[in-house]
């Protein structure tokens, strides 16, 4: 078909104006596209949300061991706050789990120079990840937070610069869902806030020594291994690890997922574990009611993290079933899928576990795994025991001669501690049992452990 010259032409004067052309008199290239941000890169911020005077932490600690949910070690001479701890908001980029640009949000905690305060002119960073959050809107960066204040009191109020962040999808995070146990996100998050912390350092008064050790709790000690792992692995130039310590993690996470019982608190960890990877891989299951029991099939991969509810709402508002850990579990999870869990490699849960796993690593600085031995949420011998042999088989944890990993029970002192008498209760229908073991990994556990992680730290710092 014959073309008309006076189509071409309008053609060519169309193209010419469109790329800004003036019949060939500037040829000029468009600008390239600025490169994307840099990770770890402050969003706004830093912030300072208050201070926790040296004062404050003290009586504290003191009220909260009088109560009976810290231990009495931690009001010692040697654990006495001597400093006073400056908290400070950050907001800074991150990639989601599939690589998105996104963000994350942190607290940053600071301690302030003073006659007894001389640390903070040349203070370790310990980057921590914390335990499994239901809350969407909780920040860490603010002064009345538990988790914050324990963090403040043991490591910022001793001379430590702490950075720990909030996750993907919570608090100032834009990102669509949180990614739980999924290790190569948060790996990424607890990464990106170190060099957040950096970048933060100098406008907040403290000077880094470019020492980092890495810490977390529960979900935190996935997390912080993961982060251990891929800085050693992909960015050792850039972040020397000297030390990490891992407290009461999940490493084993395909063990857990074909153990025949159910761990406390299943309703809630495993529901959300298997939404979460649903989200990431997309191929965990293919229809939610397959997994799940109504009524929990109709929400339960919206539920968590909730924008309203907390670890008690939860269950009082009847959005997970209570009950013990085997009834809980039963009247979520549909029996099909938990016994298909015990004979098929091939559930989508099963392998999605075996992504997640953190054993087969070895790690090139210190680390140390803390754990409590009647862990009913968190078995040691399911993670702990696996990980350490996994290591010890493969002439990790002892090199050339020098002890690389160790392991530390904190089971005898939470007992001394927190047991009626001394001794873990053994009836399993008493209010006393029911009591310790529903405390043990979220309230007893966290704080004997981050203490024997700072014993690791103080040796290396």
């Amino acid at each position: 078909m014959k073309i008309p010259t006076s189509g071409l032409v309008a053609a060519a004067t169309a193209l010419l104006a469109a790329c800004g052309g003036d019949g060939g008199s500037d040829n000029t290239p468009a600008p390239p596209p600025p490169p994307p941000p840099s990770r770890g890169s402050l969003i706004d911020g830093p912030t300072t949300v208050g201070t926790l005077p040296v004062a404050q932490i003290n009586a504290g600690v003191d009220a909260s061991i009088a109560a009976g949910v810290l231990p009495l070690g931690l009001n010692s001479a040697s654990n006495r706050a001597k400093c006073d701890v400056k908290v400070v908001a950050l907001n800074y980029r991150t990639p989601g789990a599939k690589g998105e640009d996104s963000n994350a949000s942190a607290a940053l905690l600071v301690p302030v120079a003073s006659s007894t305060c001389t640390a903070a002119s040349s203070s370790a960073l310990v980057a921590y990840a914390k335990s499994t959050d239901v809350e969407k809107p909780r920040t860490l960066a603010n002064p009345d937070d538990g988790e914050t204040f324990l963090l403040a009191a043991i490591y910022a109020a001793q001379g430590y610069t702490v950075v720990a962040t909030d996750y993907l999808g919570y608090a100032k995070s834009g990102y669509g869902f949180h990614p739980y146990l999924h290790a190569d996100s948060e790996a990424s998050t607890v990464i990106d806030s170190i060099r957040a912390a950096r970048n933060a350092a100098s406008g907040v008064g403290v000077t880094l020594s470019g020492k980092v050790m890495l810490t977390g709790y529960s979900q935190g000690g996935h997390a912080s291994m993961a982060a251990h792992r891929a800085a050693e692995r992909d960015n050792a130039s850039e972040i020397a690890i000297t030390a990490g310590a891992h407290l009461a993690g999940p490493y084993n996470l395909s063990g857990v997922a074909q153990l025949p019982g159910a761990i406390f608190g299943y309703q809630l960890f495993v529901p959300f574990s298997i939404t979460a990877w649903q989200k990431v891989y997309g191929n965990v299951y293919s229809d939610v009611t397959s997994v799940f029991k109504a009524p929990y099939s109709g929400y339960i991969e919206s539920l968590l993290p909730s924008p309203d509810l907390n670890y008690t709402t939860l269950f009082t508002s009847g959005k997970l079933p209570s009950g013990t850990a085997t009834q809980a579990r039963d009247a979520i999870m549909q029996p099909a899928f938990l016994a298909d869990l015990q004979t098929n490699a091939s559930n989508g849960y099963v392998v999605a576990s075996k992504k997640n796993d953190l054993l087969g690593w070895s790690p090139q600085s210190k680390m140390m795994l803390c754990g409590g031995a009647g862990d009913p949420t968190v078995p040691t011998s399911v993670h702990r025991d696996v990980m350490k042999a996994d290591l010890d088989a493969r002439g990790a944890s002892v090199v050339g001669g020098v002890t690389r990993v160790t392991t530390v029970d904190v089971d005898t002192d939470l007992q001394t501690n927190f047991a009626p008498g001394g001794i873990a209760p053994t009836d399993p229908t008493s209010a006393a049992y029911f009591t310790y073991y529903g405390n043990y990994h979220g309230v007893y556990e966290p704080t004997l452990c981050l203490l024997a992680a700072r014993t690791l730290f103080d040796s290396v710092k």
